[in-house]
């Protein structure tokens, strides 16, 4: 049995991340990260969940972008936040 789609996977867009070399708010604040994530609808480079300050989780929050795909290289896996869910 297959389950239906995320909905929020219409919110996906083809982004650039904004800050490829690591965490947009982590550089700006001078803290450190361990994972990146890139939010699929605008192109924000956030620190995962197991990061300090988890910036990729409160931009999903505070922008109401809700997936995001992981940013560290040979992972290509997405995630919904609000369904808390690979999709």
């Amino acid at each position: 049995m297959t389950g239906l789609p995320d909905p929020h996977l219409s919110m996906v867009q083809p982004v650039v991340p904004r800050t490829p070399q690591g965490c947009e708010d982590c550089l700006r604040m001078g803290t450190p990260w361990l994972h990146l994530r890139l939010c699929l609808t605008c192109g924000h480079v956030g620190c995962c969940d197991s990061s300090p300050m988890r910036h990729a989780r409160a931009h999903s929050a505070s922008d109401g972008h809700p997936i995001v795909r992981s940013f560290e290289p040979g992972e290509d896996w997405r995630w919904c936040f609000v369904h808390e869910a690979m999709v």
